[in-house]
């Protein structure tokens, strides 16, 4: 176990934001989801809204210290959508 895969913020006033998640081992470190651009690919708990949101308010995986080693290795997927939006945009 290491010291930086997991924070929790107790004083936050949606601590925690899923309901459900238990205080105790619920992490903040990934508070917004980076995995939250790509759509189907993310490997969570998703739905779409009638209107096409994604919504992620059943999802935990970002949210648990377990996952933060398997959340760092999608992080390549993101950053590849970075680097084709940023090439449309030269």
């Amino acid at each position: 176990m290491t010291h930086y895969d997991f924070f929790q913020n107790k004083e936050c006033e949606y601590f925690p934001c899923h309901k459900g998640a238990d205080p105790e081992t619920f992490s903040c470190l990934f508070c917004y989801c980076p995995l939250y651009c790509l759509g189907e690919q993310c490997g969570g708990s998703y739905r779409y809204t009638e209107s096409g949101i994604k919504d992620c308010s059943a999802c935990l995986r970002p949210h648990r210290r377990e996952n933060y080693g398997a959340i760092c290795e999608k992080m390549g997927e993101v950053l590849a959508l970075v680097r084709k939006d940023m090439g449309n945009r030269e």
